[in-house]
């Protein structure tokens, strides 16, 4: 096989050679067959024409029409048809891992707000709509105290807990818990004389909490002791911090064992707005440890743990095939682009549309190649997941990856559905509509811009689902779907009569303009475009210059064996003729090669 890229020699087409060819050109007027110089030169382009035409419709089959024309195997699609079960496969028993890592850390962390904050109840476990609790807080400073003396009577007692809950110590003897707070290095506040003193650099001082086994403990007094006596005027936030150790059985099976867990348990008190209330919230990081248990287990833990290896390294190996696969197909498709424009340059003196070039560019196999590498990224990231060599944050990412690779996996299965006509419909008629939803789309979402900034401002103070610009957002795309309307309506707060009527009039304007007006448009946009492609079935699609070069391609035709013929040595040597300069020579010889056997895709 020719390199792509040739010697200066090669591409420099010598005086003598030319020479020899003009000379040669004048002294034949006549070839053996008997005809003349023109009729030969007319003969040798009809039949380069019909050798590059060949080409060019083989290069356009489906594989199924492949197979038929050239009995090639579909190595792609086969490629394609197990990386899905496998991705899936492996999606799926990803999937049930992380339902059971999320929900396990989440009922954790429900049990330590019940066993360390106080105040807190069960109605705060269920995301109720609207909430049925205020944020939980405290007000007054005795409340701060009792709020820590709560949590550190908790952390004593950590053996009353249902839970097999132990201390971070190899011995499980009780670790101090540390408290740091974080002030303004400078924030005293005289309100009666509306004064104030103030340095925005925020320090941070820590201390552990030594109460030991005492029944009495005083967190005011210990940080009195310690001198860190809290002024909550400069109090920004402020932090009680512990680790705690358990064990979860839920998850073994006959291969898999139990899961050993650390959770950094982290209760938080924010006054960032010092608006006299401080939020409490506790937050538990898991960290998956290395158990060290029974030795059946480990032994099955070592099974489990090779299985789920071998699926992950099979999704690697079979995804950078495709790639592969992919990215070789897309570069020589832009090969064969290249000899097609210089093939219409010198034979027809006109260079090839935009539609005809961009019939060369793949978007399938582009999709499919962004599917590969986030399968491969998330399947590096499971393994080592699987191998307890990660953090929480990695479950999230791993998901992303994988998830959206399965997406697009799916997706890709809609380019061989497109080869049967009842389903290409679908396929062309988005095709079709994009460009007019895309225009169509920039118009309704400056619309969409301005009813969104102006209910944020005008109604974000009186109204809980315009709060923020998200919430903002959210709120008037549900509305357009028609989802909790006369909750929307009702919600307003009366505080302000004025803002409660331009409410009405706000969120009569924008469901009607984007029911009634907007989607009706967007619909018809749609479905005009439905009707586009129906008529194209009946009347033929519109050709560029390319797809009328071509021409069409019967099933006899194809079926028939002449793409089994030599053509591409034959065309390569035209092509030789043709061209001067070895580069688009080299070039097709990377696509066609030198035997029948060597095939465009």
């Amino acid at each position: 096989m020719d390199n792509i890229i040739s010697s200066p020699e090669d591409n420099t087409c010598s005086e003598g050679e030319e020479e020899r060819k003009a000379t040669g050109t004048r002294a034949n007027h006549a070839d053996p067959q008997g005809f003349s110089s023109s009729q030969s030169a007319a003969y040798t382009l009809h039949e380069m024409e019909e050798k590059m035409r060949r080409k060019l419709q083989f290069f356009f089959m489906n594989p199924i029409e492949k197979w038929r024309a050239k009995r090639k195997f579909p190595y792609k699609f086969v490629v394609q048809v197990i990386k899905i079960v496998l991705v899936t496969f492996q999606l799926c028993l990803f999937a049930h891992n992380r339902y059971n890592h999320v929900n396990y850390t989440w009922d954790n962390r429900i049990s330590f707000s019940h066993l360390f904050l106080l105040g807190w109840d069960s109605t705060r476990e269920i995301n109720a709509y609207p909430p049925g609790a205020g944020p939980l807080a405290v007000y007054k400073v005795d409340e701060f105290y009792n709020t820590l003396d709560y949590a550190f009577a908790g952390y004593q007692n950590l053996s009353n807990a249902i839970g097999p809950y132990s201390y971070n110590d190899e011995n499980n003897n009780q670790v101090d818990p540390v408290f740091c707070q974080y002030n303004y290095k400078e924030g005293i506040i005289n309100g009666f004389n509306e004064s104030y003193e103030f340095n925005s650099e925020v320090i941070e001082s820590c201390t552990n909490f030594t109460g030991g086994k005492s029944v009495y403990f005083s967190s005011k007094d210990m940080l009195k002791s310690a001198g860190l006596e809290i002024n909550f005027a400069a109090l920004v936030r402020a932090k009680l911090m512990f680790s705690i150790k358990t064990i979860n059985f839920r998850a073994a099976g006959p291969i898999t064992p139990p899961d050993c867990y650390r959770f950094d348990v982290a209760i938080i008190f924010d006054n960032e707005d010092h608006d006299g209330q401080m939020s409490l919230t506790l937050d538990a990081e898991p960290y998956k440890l290395i158990c060290k248990g029974d030795q059946e287990y480990v032994t099955d833990n070592k099974i489990d743990q090779v299985l789920r290896s071998i699926l992950n390294i099979l999704v690697i190996l079979i995804c950078s095939a495709s790639f592969v696969l992919c990215s070789r197909a897309i570069y020589r498709a832009q090969l064969l682009k290249e000899l097609t424009v210089q093939f219409f340059r010198r034979t027809y003196n006109k260079e090839l549309s935009l539609d005809g070039r961009l019939e060369f560019l793949n978007i399938w196999y582009i999709m499919i190649i962004v599917n590969d590498l986030l399968i491969i990224l998330g399947s590096a990231i499971k393994e080592q997941i699987e191998r307890n060599q990660f953090t929480n944050d990695q479950w999230n990412v791993c998901s992303l990856f994988l998830g959206t690779g399965n997406l697009l996996v799916w997706f890709g299965v809609l380019r061989y559905l497109g080869f049967f006509k009842t389903y290409n419909v679908v396929i062309l008629t988005l095709k079709k509509a994009a460009p007019k939803i895309f225009r169509f789309s920039i118009c309704a979402l400056l619309l969409y811009a301005g009813f969104t900034f102006c209910g944020w401002l005008i109604l974000g103070p009186y109204h809980m689902k315009f709060r923020s610009l998200s919430m903002t957002s959210e709120c008037l795309f549900s509305l357009i779907n028609g989802d909790d309307m006369f909750a929307t309506f009702s919600i307003m707060s009366k505080k302000s009569p004025m803002l409660w009527w331009f409410s009405r009039v706000y969120l009569y304007s924008f469901i009607s303009l984007y029911i009634y007006v907007v989607l009706s448009l967007f619909i018809s946009v749609i479905m005009d475009a439905y009707d586009t492609i129906k008529q194209y079935y009946k009347d033929g699609f519109p050709k560029s210059d390319l797809q009328q070069f071509i021409g069409e391609t019967s099933i006899e035709e194809v079926s028939s064996g002449l793409y089994r013929t030599q053509s591409s040595t034959s065309l390569n040597a035209l092509m030789n003729s043709l061209f001067c300069c070895n580069f688009y020579r080299s070039a097709y010889s990377k696509i066609g090669g030198r035997s029948s056997n060597q095939n465009l895709i």
